[in-house]
């Protein structure tokens, strides 16, 4: 539409531009050339006719000079007024209805009459003198002289109707040929539209798509014009894009299997060593004072590893999509207190949470959340670690006691919605140490897989895998997991899930009431602060 408008317009101010100009000078021809004829033709009869009579001529000679004057070619009517012998004033015309002094113009009367200074520049005292006029809505050129040296003075009135239907008849084809060249524009717009622009769409349209994921988007290509040869290119680096895109994928696929099938081979003699590693750890009092140190040594580090094993297949379901929930209804204040309790956290946590508040949710994968959450604020925060459970309503509204509707079975749970607003019947679930805090540069990458705040501690007892499960699950379920620093000090894990993910089961099920989930980029990551997340 706007290369139609701009063609348009272009072509409409070209056009009236053309006819303007075109009109103008044809008038001013059309008009100059019948008017310079009849002057011409008026003043050699006037000279031959009026100049022929006495200074003083009678009424009837004047009378027969203007009806002389008047048939001539022309077809002007002709007045002719003098004075005769008695001094009589003598008024002859040709068409006393048309042409009368009365309906001569003051102004050319007084500038045929006044005489002018006879000197080298001007030879004649009197000139003659033309203007138009309408009389009754018909043009006429009015135009008049005295003669020369003495006698009377003639005017002459000459019809420019003929004129004037020539030039309207001029003007009505210049319109035409306007509005003919706005429709040819506007069809010259639609067809540079065909040929330009919607090629131009198409290829915005496909690189759309190809943004998208659809790597197997192509064009049609026709012509061998810049459009066609764009949409060539746009092919072949679809193309080289959908094998890169392939080999990555490949290669990535083939990355998951092989921690996997790592992760299962280590499974087996980790289960020897851990079996024979408990055997020494409870013989270690008794071993010699110079061996306990390593047996226990090889005690921690075997555990350390039989944890990163575990974490490292936990990651692989994630990246395969073959996570599942297994949902069933938690009393979430009984969840945190058996996970505190299982860990031995009950002395340095504290709990503030309601009995009551229920949610169908995962409670093994609960379970994982809430102990990587805890203790990584043991572990690097400052004690004591505060949980504090609380649920929010449709209207965003927070409780310590969740309202009906949002209890696990209510009609009115709703599944869980992205944590970066309003998110209708949630639970909230927050865990808050009083340590130094995160650092600023460490708090964008602390859910990062393998990432350690310090790179000058490498090595520690957390693989840097914790909380990016734990973000994972939360995924899983449709809720989020953020991070924050309190003004006051420590920092803040806020965990949000929905208070019944059976909708989301609903949407994606899998065997056994099961939820698969591949999470995105960017869902993983280690704890800031002193070295990473468990």
């Amino acid at each position: 539409m706007r290369l139609v408008f701009v063609f348009a317009l272009v072509a409409l101010t070209a056009a009236v531009s053309a006819s303007g100009i075109a009109y103008w000078l044809n008038r001013n021809t059309v008009l100059e050339r019948t008017q310079n004829a009849v002057l011409k033709d008026f003043r050699t009869a006037l000279a031959e006719r009026a100049g022929a009579l006495p200074v003083q001529p009678r009424c009837g000679e004047l009378q027969d000079a203007a009806r002389q004057m008047a048939a001539g070619p022309q077809n002007y009517a002709v007045l002719l007024i003098g004075t005769d012998s008695e001094g009589k004033e003598c008024v002859a015309a040709t068409d006393r209805e048309l042409l009368t002094p009365g309906r001569l113009p003051a102004s050319l009367r007084t500038a045929v009459d006044t005489a002018r200074p006879v000197d080298d520049a001007n030879r004649f005292s009197h000139h003659l003198y033309w203007q138009r006029k309408e009389v009754g809505d018909v043009p006429y050129l009015v135009a008049g002289a005295k003669v020369t040296g003495g006698g009377p003075t003639g005017y002459l009135m000459k019809s420019l109707a003929t004129e004037r239907q020539d030039l309207n008849s001029l003007a009505w084809s210049l319109g035409i040929a306007t509005a003919l060249a706005l429709v040819g524009s506007a069809l010259l717009a639609q067809a540079a539209a065909s040929m330009v622009l919607r090629p131009v769409q198409r290829l915005g349209h496909a690189a759309r798509q190809l943004g998208e994921g659809r790597l197997e988007t192509r064009l049609r290509v026709t012509g061998t014009d810049e459009l066609a040869d764009l949409s060539r290119t746009f092919n072949r680096t679809a193309e080289q894009v959908e094998q890169r895109v392939e080999e990555l994928s490949a290669r990535e696929a083939a990355s998951r299997r092989f921690v996997a099938d790592m992760s299962h081979e280590l499974r087996t003699p980790l289960t020897a060593i851990t079996a024979v590693s408990e055997v020494l750890e409870e013989e270690a009092d008794s071993l010699d004072p110079m061996i306990e140190p390593a047996v226990r040594l090889v005690v921690s580090e075997t555990r350390r590893l039989n944890d990163l094993v575990e974490n490292l297949m936990e990651v692989t379901r994630f990246d395969a999509g073959t996570a599942r929930l297994v949902l069933d209804d938690v009393d979430v204040a009984d969840q945190v207190t058996a996970c505190i309790d299982a860990r031995a956290w009950l002395d340095a946590v504290e709990l503030d949470a309601d009995r009551g508040i229920v949610a169908r949710l995962d409670p093994r994968r609960l379970d994982v959340i809430l102990a990587n959450l805890i203790g990584n604020a043991l572990k690097h925060g400052g004690s004591p670690v505060r949980v504090s459970v609380r649920t929010r309503d449709a209207s965003g509204a927070e409780h310590r006691c969740p309202p009906e509707a949002v209890r696990a079975g209510s009609s009115a749970a709703s599944a869980a919605e992205p944590a970066d607003g309003p998110v209708d019947g949630s639970l909230l679930i927050q865990v808050r140490d009083h340590g130094p805090g995160i650092p600023e540069e460490v708090l964008p990458h602390v859910f990062d897989r393998f990432y350690k705040a310090s790179a000058s501690r490498p090595r520690s007892d957390g693989s840097g895998l914790g909380l990016s499960i734990a973000l994972e699950n939360a995924h899983i379920h449709g809720g989020e997991i953020t991070a924050a620093n309190l003004p006051e000090g420590g920092a803040v894990f806020t965990l949000r899930l929905p208070m019944d993910a059976s909708r989301l089961a609903g949407d994606d099920l899998g065997e056994s009431g099961g939820v698969t989930r591949t999470p995105g980029a960017g869902d993983d990551g280690a704890r800031g602060g002193a070295e990473g997340g468990r």
